[in-house]
């Protein structure tokens, strides 16, 4: 495929980057130009990703919820490319949908952690250097049709990402007067090993049947539904897209 021009001259960071959404970005955003550095804490898969795209793509380990791991991609970014233009705040976690009684403190701990400290940790990072830098930015946070439409058995999941949606609207506001927007993309469920943890429900073909009943297009999100909303994000055809929710699902929530 010949190298596009989208992000051309922009350097980003993908968060959660060894596979699924975040792997799917990070490869589009190269395919368009920029530099990416894809981070995760599968050492062997993010290696994996970036060697499909060497010229663009580099890896480093990072574990989102420690504030020192953040500090060193940051500096990686502006060591290696000079800049930094875009962060895809796309590393997650959940827990297996089940009766909210039965959820664990370790299992809440966890999820708000790794779905919302890492953020904040983003934030304390990232935006002094966008400022200092003074050319703008785009932040892009994953949340999800979650956030729109709390359903039961995903309680503190779907909570998690409601707050990385209203934090989104709050930075989005805050940070605008230096030219950087901060915005949502909310997928629907992908069609990957998640189904059953998600849904509560084995992955069999009537289940998946049963829920994509519900999505007038027909189908479940794909991972490059999401990589394509994040790359419009992140080039100058998004520019005066702000603090928005972007839901990539089909219809799903109408």
């Amino acid at each position: 495929m010949p190298q596009g021009t989208r992000l051309a001259g922009k350097v980003a960071i993908v968060t959660g980057g060894s596979s699924g959404f975040g792997a799917a970005i990070a490869k589009r955003f190269g395919e368009e130009g920029a530099k990416v550095i894809l981070t995760d804490i599968n050492v062997e898969q993010g290696q994996q990703v970036a060697a499909s795209n060497p010229s663009n793509l580099v890896f480093q380990k990072h574990d989102v919820t420690n504030l020192e791991d953040w500090k060193a991609v940051v500096d990686l970014a502006f060591t290696k490319f000079g800049r930094l233009d875009v962060l895809v705040n796309n590393a997650g976690t959940s827990y297996k949908n089940k009766p909210t009684l039965e959820v664990t403190e370790a299992e809440f701990d966890r999820v708000f952690n790794v779905n919302v400290k890492s953020i904040f940790l983003a934030v304390q990072t990232v935006m002094p250097r966008l400022v200092e830098q003074g050319q703008g930015g785009s932040v892009i946070n994953i949340s999800s049709t979650g956030a729109q439409r709390p359903r039961p058995g995903l309680v503190w999941y779907n909570s998690s990402k409601g707050a990385v949606s209203n934090a989104t609207k709050g930075l989005a506001a805050e940070f605008g007067k230096h030219n950087i927007r901060v915005n949502n993309v909310c997928p629907l469920l992908t069609a990957t090993g998640l189904f059953s943890m998600f849904t509560g429900m084995e992955d069999t073909p009537e289940n998946r049947a049963k829920f994509i009943k519900d999505v007038p297009l027909g189908r479940l999100c794909d991972v490059e539904d999401i990589a394509n909303m994040c790359l419009y994000l992140a080039s100058d055809e998004g520019r005066f897209i702000n603090g928005t929710d972007l839901v990539v699902d089909g219809g799903k929530c109408v």
